[in-house]
């Protein structure tokens, strides 16, 4: 069966949030950690009995957390509202509910709740993580219709933390793929990062570039893949004793795209793809089961798997696809 847009939204968030939870139980850990994970607990479904310190499987990050504020903040204002989506951001931190995040977030969160404006509050560059694309999934479904909205959306709340081009063009990179996915057209890796090029080539040139490159690299089996896209956009000396995907912007969201390309049909594979090869693994499966989700649906998540997720006991699967449902009239 055919999902709905609803059912498309539902699915990227709780995509979202699943590969989220997934990933973060072995963040930052290896890649010969992260394939055992993989092989002996995520593939076989044996997750219910893992933890990561005090949060058991299911708990997910402020990959989802601050992609469902987002979202919340469309709710309450119809619309995008930098400045409500900037309050949820510094009240989220303020309070003490964010589950792990980035510093540069963090330094922008503690700008924005001393009372700097939305707009000047990003840390600029050199500081060019994930946390603005991480997020960006949502705004893929809510511009469906407006390609240009949907670009200058995604990189205005990306500003929001983030102020480096880099990670503006990674956000739009997300929600292009979130997009792209959506439609539930047959998914041809070149004309897929073809648009994708297109679509970030306003905001930052050179990452229309590394989607070029991407295209040559989808054919490639994981580990080899790895060792082209763990380094893109790396000067020399950052990637000194980096094997894994690192927390910068442009190979996490390479990754993402890689491991959705290569079985855009199957949610656990593309999760799994994006996890086993270590590092920030919350993010990179955060981001690919967002793009995953959009073009399987909800009934197309591994639903004992999806039961799971929650937010310190709120915030479960269920509440996250009602607000997706919600967000999806104003689409």
């Amino acid at each position: 069966m055919n999902p709905t847009q609803e059912e498309r939204f539902a699915g990227s968030i709780v995509g979202q949030a699943l590969g989220d939870a997934l990933g973060f139980v072995v963040e930052g850990q290896s890649a010969a950690l992260c394939r055992a994970y993989v092989e002996d607990r995520v593939r076989p479904g044996r997750v219910a009995a893992i933890r990561r310190g005090r949060y058991p499987f299911g708990q997910y990050s402020d990959d989802t957390q601050l992609a469902r504020e987002l979202m919340q903040s469309y709710r309450e204002a119809g619309g995008f509202d930098p400045e409500g989506y900037a309050r949820r951001v510094a009240a989220i931190f303020s309070e003490g509910r964010i589950v792990g995040y980035g510093g540069a977030t963090k330094q922008a969160a503690d700008r924005l709740a001393a009372g700097v404006p939305w707009d000047e509050a990003g840390t600029p560059p050199p500081a060019a993580g994930n946390g603005s694309a991480m997020r960006a999934g949502p705004v893929g479904l809510l511009h469906a219709d407006d390609p240009a909205m949907l670009a200058r959306v995604a990189e205005t709340q990306g500003r929001i933390t983030h102020r480096d081009p880099r990670s503006s063009a990674g956000a739009v990179a997300i929600a292009g793929a979130v997009n792209i996915a959506a439609r539930g057209e047959p998914v041809d890796h070149l004309d897929f990062l073809a648009e994708l090029a297109d679509l970030t080539s306003g905001v930052e040139r050179a990452f229309r570039e590394h989607l070029e490159r991407l295209s040559g690299w989808v054919s490639l089996e994981p580990r080899e893949a790895a060792g082209h896209i763990s380094r893109v956009g790396i000067e020399k000396d950052a990637a000194e004793g980096w094997d894994e995907i690192t927390p910068f912007v442009i190979p996490s969201v390479l990754w993402s795209l890689y491991s959705f390309l290569r079985t855009p049909d199957s949610f656990l594979q593309t999760v799994s793809t994006a996890i086993a090869v270590g590092g920030d693994v919350d993010t990179t499966a955060a981001m690919a089961g967002a793009i995953s989700g959009a073009r399987v649906g909800l009934a197309g998540l591994p639903e004992k798997l999806a039961r799971r997720v929650n937010d310190n006991g709120s915030w479960h699967a269920e509440d996250l696809a009602q607000l997706a449902r919600e967000c999806s009239a104003l689409g």
